[in-house]
């Protein structure tokens, strides 16, 4: 009777694990900034507020295995199923109908956001093929970075020999402040490696 009671009791829950990353920010990162910047509260400290991965379909819109292919790696890279963006009117000279998809999009907070941000930096764009680095213009002005990725077989969780078709997409880093410097600032210290600047190492 014991032995059927402990088969039927609920298994545990698990432990949520904070993302390394996230721990890092925490613990190191914020007060680098708050002394470099001299904010007088802590909560002044700009932060990552969320990523947003677009991906344009192209021939895709076309195409529906290849769609749904590009659905899939996305969801892969992200951990979240992406939303398809359709066209809400028609371009004769682009044989685009209105609700045709012409790309999709992920916007990942919290754990998943910081999960993916340590992927890209760590394992992803140090395979990129003759990479130099970041450009530090690519801020928008606001305090939020974009980059292009020209192929997705850059994140490891892509099976090469399951791809339909190299494709590119834009990340899209936002953060809590509107100054292009104190952005630079957290994102270097967080392991972006921009061009002309020490890239730091982030503690496992």
């Amino acid at each position: 009777m014991a032995k059927q009671k402990a088969e039927s009791a609920p298994a545990a829950p698990q432990e949520k694990v904070t993302p390394r990353l996230k721990t890092y920010y925490d613990t190191t990162v914020r007060g680098k900034l708050q002394q470099e910047f001299g904010f007088a509260s802590p909560m002044r400290v700009p932060r990552v507020e969320k990523v947003v991965i677009n991906v344009g379909l192209g021939e895709a819109s076309k195409n529906a295995k290849l769609l749904d292919s590009v659905v899939a790696e996305v969801a892969q890279i992200t951990g979240q199923k992406p939303v398809v963006r359709k066209a809400k009117k028609a371009i004769s000279n682009f044989s685009l109908r209105a609700g045709m998809p012409v790309g999709i999009s992920v916007t990942l907070r919290r754990e998943r956001m910081w999960e993916f941000l340590d992927r890209l930096v760590n394992l992803a764009l140090p395979r990129v093929r003759d990479f130099r680095g970041l450009n530090t213009r690519s801020f928008d002005g606001r305090g939020n970075y974009t980059l292009g990725v020209k192929e997705q077989l850059i994140f490891p969780e892509i099976d090469i020999d399951k791809v339909q078709k190299v494709h590119g997409m834009d990340i899209t880093i936002v953060t809590t402040t509107d100054r292009d410097d104190e952005a630079l600032a957290l994102l270097r210290e967080l392991g972006m490696p921009f061009r002309g600047t020490q890239p730091v190492q982030v503690a496992a």
